[in-house]
């Protein structure tokens, strides 16, 4: 047996006895379901995505149910999950698949990766567990088990170096249990040959591991190159009215937080400000503008900066008729919140908002 099909068959009986069979998105193993979960696990640990996944299924049963939700409903389910960009394409690609695939998602390879959201990997683990079809992945996961095994140089993100890995990931295809195969590298990468400490010496494979035959473990995969994220600030407004509800505003469709219901936001103090006077005006009187209530700010940290939020407080404010619920305005009750998508740092100071210190 060539070293290639020796790999998947030693992942295989590793996968029997040591793998995962027991996630929900295996039983029933549905072409949505797996879709689902592929898209929640981008960036996401498993033992988060479960919860989720179970409450979205519950909810939004099959992708004919999906494509017929309003968008709110679908971020709502998602809230919490973060990178909501997945959200809305998993929403599209749903409308998608009910206008021109009967309500299904395809099996032709190249009509799944049309679909908005699904890359070369995700298409290929949709294929291989919903359907055994013999497509490869290239997960995170996958790239370090691959760049260690091969001794492949160079961040694995690169376009250079991600194609050599892939040309190695087809290599690697077993003829049987495609969608085992599958799971089995997901959790392979997951729970031995992990970022860092991997359990080399429990590895299945390690006999054909070049970085661990020439002891370079933990210098492959070669790390992203490191810079300093830059630093943004920001002004909220948390106003409450007399019944305790809270005053939302629906962000634009695209950038940070696309389609979300947030607080209003401006880039400082006085824009914000700006902002109550243009939107709600006469909802804080002139004198009591200086009199809001300056909560702890809030931390939030995106892939490419951190974003410093410093929330302004009213409470006991009257809903003046200049106020009235709109389709990018809306005063929301405390038990209404889980019915909106969310952004996670916004819900926790809805939920649980910190004054700060006198000194």
């Amino acid at each position: 047996m060539n070293a290639d099909r020796d790999y998947a068959t030693r992942l295989l009986a590793w996968f029997d006895v040591h793998g995962r069979h027991d996630l929900p998105w295996q039983h029933p193993r549905t072409p949505y379901r797996v879709w689902l979960s592929e898209i929640m696990l981008q960036q996401t640990q498993v033992r988060v995505v479960i919860p989720y996944f179970e409450r979205f299924v519950a909810a939004l049963p099959d992708v004919r149910a999906l494509a017929a939700a309003p968008q709110d409903t679908v971020l709502a389910l998602w809230s919490g999950l973060g990178y909501y960009a997945r959200a809305r394409n998993l929403h599209a690609a749903a409308k998608v698949c009910a206008e021109l695939h009967d309500g299904d998602l395809p099996r032709d390879p190249d009509a799944l990766r049309a679909l908005p959201g699904i890359g070369r990997s995700t298409a290929g683990a949709i294929l291989s567990q919903a359907w055994g079809d013999p497509f490869p992945i290239l997960d995170g996961n996958v790239k370090r088990v691959l760049a260690r095994r091969h001794a492949v140089e160079g961040w694995p993100a690169q376009p250079k170096v991600e194609k050599q890995l892939w040309a190695i990931a087809e290599t690697l295809l077993p003829t049987t249990r495609l969608a085992d195969y599958t799971q089995a590298q997901m959790d392979f990468g997951a729970t031995l040959c992990t970022r860092h400490n991997p359990a080399c010496l429990l590895c299945p494979v390690n006999v054909d591991c070049a970085a661990f035959a020439q002891g370079r473990v933990d210098e492959l995969p070669t790390p992203r190159p490191t810079k300093a994220l830059p630093e943004r600030e920001a002004s909220v407004l948390l106003l409450e009215d007399t019944k305790g509800r809270v005053l939302l505003e629906k962000r634009p469709p695209t950038g940070i937080w696309a389609s979300l219901w947030s607080l209003p936001q401006a880039d400082d103090e006085a824009r914000a400000i700006d902002w109550l006077h243009a939107h709600a005006p006469g909802l804080v009187d002139a004198a009591d503008i200086d009199a809001s209530r300056r909560l702890l700010p809030v931390q939030h940290g995106f892939t490419h900066f951190r974003l410093r939020l410093q929330p302004l407080h009213w409470h006991g404010l009257a809903a003046r008729h200049h106020v009235r619920d709109n389709d990018a305005l809306r005063w929301v009750a405390r038990d209404e919140l889980a019915t909106l998508g969310i952004p996670a740092p916004i819900r926790t100071l809805l939920l649980a908002p910190r004054i700060a210190s006198e000194d």
